[in-house]
Formats: C-alpha cells, sequence, structure tokens
C-alpha cells in the first residue's frame, strides 16, 4: 500500500520503518522542512504541508491508500490541541472520504481515562476526560468513530506512555528527584515501548476492524513507587522522597490501563511486558 504518516516524528518515523520493511510505500508528512529532510535518509517520501489547512490536505498522493494520524500538539493548550487532534484530524477525514482509502488509523491516547481510584479500564471502557485537553481527544476519538459508522474505515489506536530509544526520560527524572517517593507513590503508571507501539500501529493498518478502539499498552501496570525503586538501584542512588504534603492539590490520575483485548484480537506478543524489560537497554 501507499501509507501516509501524518505527523510522521518519533513515532511515525519508526513506525515508517516497519512498513517500509513490510514492503510499503511511506510518505511522512511534516510542516517544518528541517524536520522533513531527515526522512528521506529512512527511505520515507517526505511531503512538507500544513494538514490544518485544506491546501495542505490536498497535497497528499492521489494514490494513497491508508493514512495514519500520527500529529502532536506543538504545546499543552487548548488551542493547540484543538489544531492538532481536531482541525488536522478532521481535515484527514474529509480528504479520506474523496479518496479510495482502506484505513484511516488515529493514534490517541490513554490520558482520555481520567479516573483516580486505580480501577482497571480496557478497550471497552468509556472515556473520563478530567481536562479539557482530554475532552478534545476524546471529541477526536468521537469524531473518527462517528466517520466509520457512516462508511469510512477508522480506527483508535490509544497509547499509554511511551518510552523507548531516544525517550528514556524517566530515568533522569529519578535522577534529577522529579519522578521520587512520597505523595501519590502508590497511583498506577502504565508503559508502552516504542518498539511494542509500532507492532500494533502496524497490526491495526494490517487487520485491524474498522470501529474497533486498541490499546498499546504493556501487561504490566507500575505503581510509582516501583518505577522509582527500581531504577534508582539500576543508578545506585537512594530515590528521593518528596516533601511533605501543603495545601491539598488536585488528585492525580491513577488507572491501570488493559490492552488484552487488542493483543488477543491482533494475535500480539509483547516485546517488553513491563517497563523493566523496556528500560534495561538503557543502563551500561
Amino acid at each position: 500500500m501507499t501509507i501516509v504518516i501524518a505527523g510522521c516524528g518519533w513515532l511515525g518515523q519508526a513506525l515508517g520503518a516497519e512498513l517500509l520493511r513490510g514492503g510499503h510505500r511511506v510518505v511522512g508528512v511534516r510542516r517544518d522542512p528541517a524536520a522533513a529532510r531527515g526522512l528521506r535518509q529512512l527511505g520515507i517520501e517526505p511531503l512538507i504541508a500544513d494538514l490544518g489547512s485544506s491546501d495542505g490536505v490536498e497535497r497528499l498522493p492521489a494514490e494513497v491508500e491508508a493514512i495514519v494520524c500520527c500529529q502532536s500538539s506543538a504545546a499543552r493548550t487548548e488551542a493547540a490541541y484543538r489544531e492538532a487532534y481536531l482541525e488536522v484530524t478532521g481535515n484527514l477525514i474529509e480528504v479520506a472520504r474523496r479518496r479510495t482509502i482502506r484505513h484511516l488509523v488515529y493514534t490517541g491516547s490513554t490520558g482520555v481515562f481520567g479516573q483516580t481510584d486505580g480501577s482497571q479500564v480496557d478497550e471497552l471502557s468509556p472515556p473520563l476526560p478530567q481536562s479539557p485537553t482530554a475532552e478534545i481527544l476524546v471529541e477526536a476519538e468521537q469524531r473518527l468513530l462517528r466517520a466509520s459508522r457512516t462508511g469510512l474505515p477508522c480506527t483508535v489506536v490509544r497509547l499509554s506512555g511511551l518510552y523507548g530509544p531516544g525517550r528514556f526520560g524517566v530515568i533522569q527524572r529519578v535522577r534529577q528527584g522529579r519522578l521520587a517517593l512520597g505523595a501519590g507513590e502508590a497511583t498506577w503508571m502504565n508503559w508502552c515501548h516504542l518498539t511494542d507501539a509500532v507492532r500494533t500501529v502496524a497490526a491495526v493498518l494490517a487487520r485491524g476492524r474498522p470501529g474497533r478502539v486498541y490499546h498499546a499498552s504493556d501487561a504490566h501496570p507500575a505503581r510509582r513507587a516501583d518505577v522509582v525503586l527500581w531504577i534508582a538501584e539500576r543508578l545506585g542512588i537512594e530515590p528521593q522522597r518528596e516533601p511533605a504534603a501543603g495545601a491539598p492539590t488536585a488528585a492525580r490520575t491513577n488507572r491501570r490501563v488493559s490492552a488484552e483485548r487488542t493483543r488477543a484480537e491482533l494475535d500480539l506478543a509483547l516485546a517488553y511486558p513491563s517497563f523493566r524489560e523496556g528500560l534495561l537497554a538503557a543502563f551500561p
């Protein structure tokens, strides 16, 4: 297939490399010409376009058969989220309706779940957004699922906290004490290694069912204390502790994301079942 990756950054480039190995033609879209230049070295055809404009989406190749929406917001503001996740996705839905598109895959976020009680959420759990930006993420999903119900083959892949080569920032956060023991150390953290995220999205492209919501998340959510202690031990340092809490703060997000349905349906095996296997390569 000819596959367009909209927002071909860190995740999109890794996905593009995987799709190229499968024999597909991959076109990567970036808005910044400087960012687009590096794509050709990977074998990905660069396309410089602003997908937030109707002119930009019309520049997609006429023979495109699948689109993967990997765009991200330029900032954590409502305006930036609306541009990236509503305007761009809406434009891609419209251009997909006018082309012979076999699949439109949207890579979203498990941030649509705002539970604070440690409960488990899976692909069938209703979203519970707890912030304006999370509400925008839910709205983007709903647009795609509505489009699927009217005949456009769309799927949603929600990603848990991504990490992998080039993005092992959690280790530095523990080293610097920005991720520490203390208040909230019992809350659950959810992870997905880049390799497993790529495998999930590629599997959805190949055999995912339109109208479905899939999860890309590892098999073992971990409490924050376990993450901090495990990393600190490998760094050979004492884990830091947050100062005693002062004024009450908003409840932390605290939920366990399950992707068992996704792995069963798509016949996927994890390369990194937990953060422990995934982070080992980052230590000497």
